[in-house]
Formats: structure tokens, C-alpha cells, sequence
């Protein structure tokens, strides 16, 4: 049952009003002596014309018929609702018994297709802190969406075309050596990198000789684009370790050179739409009457740019997934970028423009700056994830240094403490790295709320598993931490709706948290492994819908749920 939705249809019905106008207004209050619902009489004021307080007396004492709810009254601008807790506790066990590990599971987005576009690091870069955010961020919002019933498509748009490989051409042909990029791989193509850059600031002529490398490179020169796919297979191998160990998974690997030959077409239906523009030598899209700089597409030297790759991308994705929705994930500064050509798609007159998405994120920086690939500023991810791993090792074999599989555990705990640190936090927050930060395990973390699902594994392994749900009497859970829990429980699937709308993971993290904190009071106040079987055959259901929920949450967010810790 919808609890929500039961306490706006009492106010439509007493108020005549549409219930669907009105059932998102329905509110939880942040003190149970509130009520368990609360409804605002606010929007109500513009249409009755009185004061919210009067709406709300009024439209109590027209209620009649309390439904679901043991007591129903006007405080203030509000019209508040107590759940019968003996039937509220009964309702929702029973949902989530019957629905197992599918609870949670909506329909939102059957018959629709989501394309989401996360991670794309640059080829022959290293895979550094700065692009955790993009990762786990995508791969949670592609988990969430996909509980919501849509079909998703995860792409993985690398950064593997540009100047860039024409400066890492030109440098290789300088300083690199085969035996070295060989035996170790990015390090030595981002040292090499490092190299070219600091050179170039001494002997500008090296960046034409980039440049050049890389009109071959689109001209279709056999030794440019034999390095550049050397330099690419390398890269991408050393990628997927990092994914592997972050459980992060695409459905394609679609970089820009993807669209090498489909951006001419694209350039061309632009000039037929009399949308180009000539601007010394470049061609661009004029945005001022959208009050933007011009997007430029073809550079002085014919060259194409990120704005051109996306536009093609675009078009490519809508014509093959036909997507509902365009998910790009990425960085807060390119917040301009995604505008700009976001409007030249609408120019275009293609109405699904409205349905490219920009999930901007905060970024991070290192606590004596920028993270930057050209200076060799950079903390790698695989250095972060084991370095996690190795700290969890540490505290296993101080506390329990018998637990079995405890290598497994670690690697499950250490990363799942670097991705939960990540999303715990609002998505447009900047972060500054910080090994202690993302090496805590303590208070509001990623291990805290595995340790808790530890725990109800524990419970129910001593209790000899989980209950017959069929014969438990669920309304024996009446005292407050027991409800408090069955909240929680009940809030699962909205919080999964509300993060999916927000296009916000740490929605989810933070109610694994509370959940967690809610189920260790509930411990603490309850014996669950009591004589009276009644009472425990109830609090074991409980546990076992906890382990469920948290097990469930933490897999949206891409991490692990262990039994034992």
C-alpha cells in the first residue's frame, strides 16, 4: 500500500480535489509526535483563498472515514496522519516478503530506453582519482534506472581522437622507446606526455609537428594510426583492471574516433540547415540570440572539435537507441560546453533535444591544487583501490584475523569505502582528495553500513535463518525502533525514484546510513533471539528485510554487501 497516496486521497476526497494533483505534496515530518505523513495546506491557499491553517481545519473535520490511519488532526497549516502501527507494520512486511529481492523494483521506465555516457578517460592517459567521480557516479545512476524498469545503455565515450595524440606521436618519435611503453604501459606514455609539454614551452614548433601528426592521423596515414591504435590497446587494457576492480561494466566502448566517418554527413546537414557560419577561417553556430559564445565545429585548419564528435554522437545514439533520455556525466566546467551544443541539436529542429541530460559533478582537486595529466599531478585510481584494500587487510588481521576469505572481504570493504566516500556526497560538490578522507572507516561510511548487514547475517545464521514469512505475525512490531525500521523499509522505493529524478546517488547512500542506524538502535533495544516465538519470529523478519534492503542498496551504488566482517 501507498501510504502517501492513501493519506492525499483522504484530503481530496474531504477537500474535492483531483487526487493526482495533489499526492506529491504528501510529506514525512521529521518528528514521528507529527505524524507519520503530513499534509501542507500551503498550495491550497491561492485556490481556496484562506489561510493554510483554516484549509486545514476544515478539511479535517470533513474527513470522516480515517482509512489506514488510527488518527488524523490539524496542526497548524498542516493536516497530520498516524498510521495504526500494528496494520502499518503488517502491510509492509508483506509487501516486501512477497516481492524478496525484487523489493524496491518499480515500472517507471518499462517500454524506455536510457542512454547513459560515463567514465571516458583519455587513451593513453592515466586512469586518476579525477575520474572516479564519472565512474561511479554513471555506473549508480545506470543500476538505479535500471530498478526503475528502464533499458539501459551504458557508453563509455574514451577520449581517443584529438591533438593530443599528435603531441604523443611527435614525443614518442623523440624520446619514447618500445621496450619501455611495452614493459610499462601509461607511465611511460604519460612521462613521455609530461616530456613533450614542458619542451613545447621552450620550442614552440613542436606543437606544429603535433598538429601535423595529427591531420595524418585524420588523412588516414597507415604509421600515425598504427601508433595510435598501439597506444590505444595498451590503454584500454590497463582501463578494464581498474573497472574490474571497481565492478563497472559498458555496454559499449564507442569513442570519439567512432565517429570519424559519420561527422561529415552531420557538418553537411549543418550547412544545409544554414547553421554554419564562417568566423576567420573556422566555422561555427552562432548562439547569441541564446545569449552563448559561438560552437565552433570545423577549426582554421579543418579540423574537428569535442562539440562536433558530440553532435555526431548524438545523432548516432537517438537514431540506433531511439533513447528516451541522454545521460552525459560529466565534470561542472563543461557546463558550457553541453549548453552550447545541446542548442545547435535544437537549431538543428530536432525536438528530442530536450531530452539530453548534462549530470554535472564538483571536481576534484588535490590539496595542493589542480589534478593536471600535463604536469604529472596525479594520484592513480589502481594506487587508490589497493592502497584501500591494504588499510582494510590491516584492520581484518588486528580484529579478526581468522575471518574467512578475508582477501576477498578486504578487497570488498577497502573499495567499497573509496566508491561509497564518492557518492555519499552531493554530485555538484567539489571534493579535495584526501587519503584519510577515503581511507575512514568510521561514522557515515561505506564499511559502517556493510558492517551492519554483517550483523543481520550474524543474526539470522544464530537464529537458524529467516522465518516463514508466511506465518509470522508481523504486528507484533509495535515499539518504536521496530517502526522506526519498517519506516525506513517502506521509504526504499521512493528514495530509488527520487535519486533516479535527481539524477542524485547519494539519495541512496545516505538512506542506507539512516537505515543502518535505525536497524543498530532496533538491535540495541530489542532481544531478537527472545523466548516469546511470536515476537521473534517478527523481529527475525525485520532482519532479514534489513539484510535484504541494504544488500540491494549497496549493489545500486556498485558495492559489495559481505556476510562477515
Amino acid at each position: 500500500m501507498d501510504f502517501k497516496y492513501e493519506a492525499a486521497s483522504i484530503v481530496a476526497g474531504a477537500a474535492g480535489l483531483d487526487v493526482n494533483d495533489i499526492k506529491d505534496y504528501v510529506e514525512v515530518p521529521a518528528k514521528p509526535e507529527m505524524g507519520d505523513y503530513a499534509f501542507p495546506c500551503f498550495r491550497l491557499a491561492k485556490v481556496m483563498r484562506k489561510a493554510p491553517n483554516m484549509i486545514a481545519a476544515e478539511i479535517a473535520e470533513k474527513i470522516t472515514d480515517k482509512g489506514v490511519f488510527s488518527k488524523i488532526e490539524p496542526v497548524a497549516a498542516y493536516i497530520n496522519f498516524f498510521t495504526d502501527k500494528s496494520a502499518y507494520a503488517a502491510e509492509v512486511m508483506k509487501k516486501i516478503a512477497s516481492d524478496g529481492e525484487n523489493y524496491g523494483s518499480l515500472a517507471d521506465g518499462s517500454g524506455k530506453t536510457i542512454v547513459i555516457d560515463y567514465s571516458s578517460p583519455n587513451i593513453a592517459k592515466p586512469f586518476h582519482v579525477g575520474h572516479l567521480r564519472s565512474t561511479v557516479i554513471g555506473g549508480a545512476l545506470y543500476r538505479i534506472f535500471e530498478k526503475l524498469g528502464y533499458k539501459c545503455v551504458g557508453i563509455n565515450h574514451l577520449g581517443d581522437w584529438g591533438t593530443q595524440f599528435g603531441k604523443l606521436i611527435e614525443a614518442y618519435k623523440l624520446w619514447g622507446s618500445k621496450e619501455e611503453v611495452e614493459e610499462k604501459g601509461i607511465s611511460e606514455l604519460t612521462s613521455i606526455y609530461v616530456k613533450f609539454h614542458e619542451e613545447a614551452e621552450k620550442d614552440p614548433s613542436l606543437d606544429d609537428r603535433a598538429r601535423a601528426w595529427f591531420v595524418k592521423m585524420q588523412d588516414g596515414d597507415e604509421e600515425a594510426l598504427s601508433l595510435w591504435k598501439w597506444f590505444y590497446d595498451i590503454s584500454i587494457k590497463e582501463f578494464e583492471r581498474v573497472y574490474e576492480k571497481l565492478g563497472v561494466k559498458f555496454d559499449y566502448y564507442t569513442g570519439e574516433s567512432f565517429y570519424n566517418d559519420k561527422m561529415a554527413a552531420v557538418v553537411q546537414e549543418l550547412k544545409d540547415k544554414n547553421l554554419l557560419t564562417e568566423s576567420n577561417g573556422a566555422m561555427i553556430v552562432d548562439l547569441e540570440d541564446a545569449k552563448m559564445p559561438p560552437c565552433l565545429i570545423i577549426r582554421t585548419d579543418g579540423g574537428t572539435l569535442y562539440a562536433t564528435r558530440d553532435i555526431t554522437a548524438a545523432i548516432y545514439r537517438k537514431n540506433t537507441y531511439d533513447f528516451d533520455k541522454c545521460l552525459y556525466v560529466t565534470a561542472i566546467d563543461q557546463n558550457l560546453h553541453f549548453a552550447q551544443w545541446f542548442k545547435v541539436i535544437e537549431k538543428m529542429g530536432y525536438d528530442w533535444a530536450k531530452d539530453l541530460v548534462h549530470v554535472p559533478f564538483g571536481l576534484v582537486s588535490l590539496e595542493d591544487g589542480k589534478l593536471s595529466t600535463r604536469k604529472g599531478k596525479v594520484v592513480l585510481m589502481e594506487d587508490l583501490l589497493d592502497e584501500a584494500v591494504k588499510k582494510t587487510m590491516g584492520i581484518i588481521n588486528d580484529k579478526n584475523p581468522d575471518l574467512p576469505g578475508k582477501e576477498e572481504v578486504a578487497k570488498q570493504v577497502g573499495i567499497g569505502a573509496v566508491i561509497f566516500d564518492d557518492l555519499y556526497n552531493g554530485r555538484i560538490k567539489d571534493i579535495v582528495f584526501s587519503w584519510d578522507r577515503m581511507l575512514n572507516f568510521d561514522g557515515e561510511t561505506g564499511p559502517y553500513v556493510q558492517y551492519t548487514h554483517a550483523r543481520a547475517c550474524s543474526v539470522l545464521k544464530k537464529a537458524g535463518g529467516a522465518p516463514d514469512m508466511a506465518k509470522v505475525d508481523f504486528s507484533a512490531l509495535t515499539d518504536d525502533a521496530s517502526v522506526d525500521v519498517i519506516k525506513m523499509l517502506e521509504s526504499y522505493p521512493a528514495k530509488i525514484r527520487e535519486a533516479a529524478s535527481r539524477y542524485e546517488p547519494s539519495v541512496v547512500a545516505r538512506y542506507l546510513v539512516d537505515l543502518a542506524q535505525a536497524f543498530n538502535k532496533f538491535y540495541h533495544d530489542n532481544v531478537i533471539l527472545c523466548d516469546d516465538e511470536r515476537l521473534r519470529n517478527a523481529r527475525l523478519a525485520a532482519v532479514d528485510a534489513v539484510r535484504m534492503v541494504l544488500k540491494s542498496g549497496l549493489a545500486l551504488l556498485g558495492i559489495k554487501a559481505p556476510e562477515r566482517m
